[in-house]
């Protein structure tokens, strides 16, 4: 399988803390990464990288051949005006632990507002699938329904159906559940391992051990903004090779 997503080096500071230490990863199309580690890992921080809502302070990052926020000449790097930047995160969705939906918009509008703002799709259209990819979530029956008036589990299921909305290349899943009551947590998840059964290149970010067993083509485990460990969820997870991911799995299972 071709690689989606290549990322070389990158490193990445916020002042003098050193969040991401030299991380290389390549996630292959239509597989499905899980990266877990502690809080304060760089797990989160990788993410915002990968479709430059993080500017990276050395390193480069590719999807789909395309390199993320910059251009190459030479052996130099020139980060793109910011309008290429958002074509770029067209290809990218990106699932937030929080939602970040709108709240003066209904579910439907939310849903069909990138596709008609930033991909010019007729709104017609837009909302025809709009209506499809909320079917597909199991919410087919709140299009006209306001974010306050769902629940977490719904309005994560919304934000889903969102970033489908662009046909993106890659989803990126932030702790998908962190915000949810265990009870909103199942119907959530269901709805990534039907993405994932169907191909969908994903990077999922999540302390959900058990789900991470189940989907995941790859396992990474951060610590200390750096890449641990990484393979199959069957050595990653049972087998563990270095000492920090063992301590880490000790306290989670």
């Amino acid at each position: 399988m071709s690689v989606m997503v290549d990322i070389r080096s990158v490193h990445k500071s916020f002042g003098s803390l050193d969040v991401l230490k030299g991380i290389d990863l390549e996630v292959r199309t239509g597989e499905v990464t899980v990266v877990l580690g502690p809080s304060g890992s760089g797990k989160s921080t990788l993410l915002r990288t990968i479709n430059h809502l993080e500017k990276v302070d050395h390193g480069a990052i590719s999807v789909d051949g395309a390199l993320i926020g910059y251009r190459r000449s030479g052996d130099k790097l020139y980060e793109l005006p910011e309008r290429e930047v958002l074509k770029q995160r067209t290809r990218i969705g990106f699932v937030f632990q929080n939602f970040h939906l709108f709240p003066h918009l209904t579910v439907l509008e939310n849903v069909i507002e990138a596709p008609v703002a930033a991909l010019k799709r007729p709104r017609n259209e837009a909302v025809d699938s709009a209506r499809r990819l909320l079917e597909r979530v199991g919410l087919a029956d709140k299009a006209d329904t306001y974010p306050r008036q769902l629940s977490g589990g719904q309005q994560q299921r919304v934000a889903i159906a969102r970033a489908l909305a662009l046909e993106p290349k890659l989803l990126l899943f932030d702790e998908p559940t962190s915000a949810l009551d265990p009870e909103l947590v199942g119907e959530v998840l269901d709805v990534i391992r039907d993405l994932a059964g169907q191909g969908t290149t994903m990077i999922v970010v999540t302390h959900e051990i058990a789900f991470a067993r189940e989907i995941a083509d790859t396992v990474v485990f951060m610590a200390d903004g750096r890449i641990v460990e990484q393979g199959p969820p069957g050595e990653v997870l049972d087998a563990p090779r270095e000492d920090r991911t063992r301590a880490f799995l000790s306290k989670v299972l």
